[in-house]
C-alpha cells in the first residue's frame, strides 16, 4: 500500500490550521494569554504561525509599556495615599454653544489596574465607552453633577462648573480626603485640593473622571440630537462647528443653546 507523505499525515492528525490558530491569537488579550499562545505555538515553523508569534510578542511589549504609563500616572495617588480616599475631579462642556456642563468625581481603588486611562479627548468614542463601563464597575465611588444652559447664562460658565463639581463630590457615597482637580481650585470645599495642570493626562483619577463626564454628556447630546436634528448635536456635541453655526444662523437657537455664548452668531 502506498503511504501518505509524512508532512501530510502530521498535518492531518496533529496540526491546527493557521485559521484556527489565528482565532486563538485574536482571543488573547492579556500578557498571560499572549505568553500562553507563544508557548503553545512557538515550535510551529510555518511562516503564518511565526508571524502570529511575533505579533503576540509585540502585544506583550505594548501592554507592558501601557502598564508603565499607567503607573507613572499614579504619582499623585501614591503621594497622598496615606491620607485616605483620593478623588479625581474633571468637567466637560465648558466651551460648547449648547447643552449643560458636566462634572464627574471618581474614587479608584488603590490597586487600580485599569489600562488606557487618559484625557478623554485623546481617546476614541469607542474606547471611552469601553472604559466608562470598566470605571463604573471597578471604582469605589462615582459622583456626577451638571448645570443647565439657563444656569450657565445666569451665573457664567466658570461658576456653573464649580457648582457641578460640588454636586459631583456630594454624590459620592464616601467622603474623600484629597481632591485631585484638573487645573482649578473649587471654592467653598472643606477638603484638601490639589490642582494639577493638564491633570487628566497626569492622574489616573482625573482621567477616569474626564471619561465619565465626557461619556455622560455625549450620551445626553445624542438624545438632544433626536429632538433637534437640524443642529447635528450627535456629532458636534454642542460645540461651535461650522455646520452647527450655519444651522444656528438659519434656524435660530433652540432651548438648550446658551444665550450668553451665541451673541456673535445671531
Amino acid at each position: 500500500m502506498t503511504q501518505q507523505p509524512r508532512h501530510l499525515v502530521s498535518k492531518g492528525r496533529n496540526m491546527q490550521s493557521i485559521s484556527d490558530i489565528t482565532k486563538k491569537y485574536k482571543q488573547a488579550g492579556s500578557i498571560e494569554e499572549y505568553q500562553a499562545f507563544i508557548e503553545a505555538y512557538s515550535s510551529d515553523a510555518r511562516s503564518g504561525v511565526q508571524k502570529l508569534i511575533l505579533s503576540a510578542k509585540k502585544q506583550i511589549e505594548a501592554v507592558e509599556k501601557e502598564m508603565q504609563r499607567i503607573e507613572n500616572m499614579k504619582e499623585y495617588e501614591r503621594k497622598y495615599e496615606s491620607a485616605g480616599f483620593i478623588c479625581g475631579i474633571d468637567e466637560v462642556g465648558r466651551g460648547p454653544l449648547a447643552g449643560p456642563v458636566y462634572a464627574a468625581a471618581v474614587i479608584l481603588p488603590k490597586d487600580c489596574k485599569i489600562l488606557y486611562l487618559n484625557d478623554s479627548k485623546q481617546l476614541s468614542a469607542k474606547k471611552r465607552e469601553e472604559l466608562y463601563d470598566v470605571i463604573m464597575r471597578e471604582a469605589i465611588s462615582v459622583g456626577i453633577g451638571y448645570r443647565s444652559p439657563e444656569r450657565i447664562d445666569e451665573i457664567n460658565i466658570l461658576q456653573a462648573t464649580f457648582e457641578a463639581m460640588k454636586d459631583a463630590i456630594s454624590a459620592l457615597n464616601v467622603t474623600p480626603a484629597i481632591l485631585l482637580n484638573d487645573a482649578v481650585t473649587i471654592p467653598g470645599i472643606d477638603i484638601t485640593q490639589v490642582p494639577i495642570i493638564k491633570g487628566d493626562a497626569k492622574s489616573v483619577s482625573i482621567a477616569a473622571a474626564s471619561i465619565v463626564a465626557k461619556v455622560t454628556r455625549d450620551r445626553l447630546m445624542e438624545e438632544y440630537d433626536a429632538k433637534y436634528p437640524e443642529y447635528g448635536f450627535a456629532t458636534n456635541k454642542g460645540y461651535g462647528s461650522a455646520s452647527h453655526i450655519e444651522a444656528l444662523k438659519k434656524y435660530g437657537p433652540c432651548e438648550i443653546h446658551r444665550r450668553s455664548f451665541i451673541g456673535n452668531f445671531i
